[in-house]
């Protein structure tokens, strides 16, 4: 009897542990807090329950199928600590709550030197957000949020808040508010990211020295919002298909001596449109099958444009709001490539042409006055409203080139083929049903 009595004693203490220990052994977070500094964690193809604060150095690497969820009230992962790497997980469900002083997201850095790559981030307000957080590393990591009709109701991809030195690279953002937004950031680069369906893919506010290169924007509202950031390096991105109600490929915003070069601008409303900006240098740029090439408001002066391929746009460039006489379109006696709408001779055969490029049009007084206007610079009746206004006034003079390009032989053709490729890519990723749409069969709006 005393034997059996200390069997059923032994059992219920047994049965009593267990529980806890499996239910502790569960708990990602208990498992992170019982963990030493610098300790690998493998997690399993499973999902794990969130919210994770994460408050010493170490490493989480998870599976194809692991998935750290959040209950939906505050960020789903929370680095505390610096030299936190985390790889291969799925995050998702931070709190959505816009009301709240807090910035929720999917996973919130507010330490320096950690490792965040090959993460897929769904169902968060902000996907990653960076809180003066600096010399972090990011790359393959995948946000998408929910859509250009849910903007207003969710943050950005990335939030860049007075956080310095990140490099951010190889990343995919889809549906977000602003797919990279940088406040007060400044020394960040940005390489090979690919950003679309988003308010501004890109969004600078006072924030300088920052390298974008190599990303590409596609059906955007704005491609990139440069606004009040200095000092900037824009190189070898692209900027397509961002089109809408007062949209571009580019905006410069109060934003001075920042260097645009070696860009693709084509199908956007406007390629490039500059507002109280200050030397700039627009050089190397492929500006092709916008509605407008570049958009330039006489407050911004001192811009140099150069070397720049600006060819079959509606309407090449437009000088808005006074005469902008102080900005130049050549620099070291070479011009722009202004195509086919521009003949010109280069007897001598240096790649100059052998007579300055002017180019009048009385379309700035309509674009000004009129916010409706772009939804009508494909229209037929746009030709006619020129010739009409040559007759009864003096056309304005939107830009005049003194050393315009003479095409290389075969240019042309090549970025003709590449554009083309390019636009073939987004109709197989985003439905060529959108692009008709848009623009109407062959590209041109209907």
């Amino acid at each position: 009897m005393k034997k059996l009595l200390l069997f059923l004693f032994v059992f219920s203490i047994t049965f009593i542990i267990t529980p806890e220990k499996n239910s502790a052994a569960e708990n990602l977070q208990a498992i992170i807090d019982s963990l030493e500094e610098g300790a690998v964690l493998k997690l399993e193809n499973k999902t794990y329950e969130g919210n994770i604060v994460i408050n010493k150095p170490i490493t989480i690497i998870g599976s194809d199928k692991t998935v750290i969820k959040g209950d939906g009230t505050g960020n789903v992962i929370s680095i505390k600590e610096a030299n936190v790497t985390l790889k291969k997980l799925s995050v998702s469900h931070s709190s959505m709550d816009r009301n709240s002083a807090e910035e929720y997201a999917g996973i919130k850095v507010h330490t320096n030197g950690n490792v965040l790559e090959h993460i897929k981030i769904t169902d968060s307000f902000h996907g990653i957000y960076l809180s003066q957080a600096h010399k972090n590393k990011i790359s393959y990591v995948d946000i998408k949020g929910m859509g250009k009709g849910e903007i207003a109701a969710q943050g950005n991809g990335f939030h860049v808040y007075y956080s310095n030195d990140n490099l951010l690279t190889h990343n995919t953002i889809e549906g977000t508010r602003d797919g990279m937004f940088f406040d007060y950031a400044n020394r960040n680069e940005s390489l090979e990211n690919n950003i679309s369906d988003t308010r501004y893919g890109l969004h600078y506010m006072y924030s300088d020295e920052n390298i974008f290169k190599k990303n590409t924007f596609t059906m955007n509202t704005g491609g990139a919002a440069v606004m009040n950031s200095n000092h900037l390096l824009l190189e070898d991105n692209h900027f397509i298909v961002n089109y809408g109600n007062q949209s571009f490929g580019l905006l410069l915003l109060q934003a001075n001596d920042n260097l645009i070069k070696n860009n693709t601008f084509y199908m956007n409303q406007r390629g490039i449109y500059i507002d109280q900006a200050t030397r700039n240098t627009i050089k190397g740029n492929k500006i092709s099958q916008n509605q407008i090439g570049i958009e330039l408001w006489a407050s911004s002066n001192e811009q140099i444009f150069t070397e720049n391929l600006i060819t079959e746009n509606t309407i090449p460039a437009v000088t808005i709001g006074g005469s902008g006489e102080t900005n130049l379109w050549s620099q070291d006696g070479k011009g722009n490539d202004w195509g086919s709408s521009f003949p010109l001779t280069d007897l001598n055969q240096n790649g100059i042409g052998d007579f300055p490029i002017t180019y009048r049009s009385s379309l700035y007084q309509l674009i000004e006055d009129q916010e409706l206007s772009y939804l009508f610079l494909k229209s037929p009746a746009l030709a006619i409203y020129e010739k009409m206004n040559a007759v009864v006034m003096d056309d304005k003079v939107m830009f005049n080139d003194p050393h315009p390009l003479a095409a290389a032989k075969g240019s042309r053709n090549v970025l003709l083929i590449g554009v083309i490729g390019l636009a073939a890519g987004l109709i197989l990723l985003k439905g060529r049903q959108i692009l008709c749409i848009t623009f109407g069969r062959n590209g041109r709006k209907i």
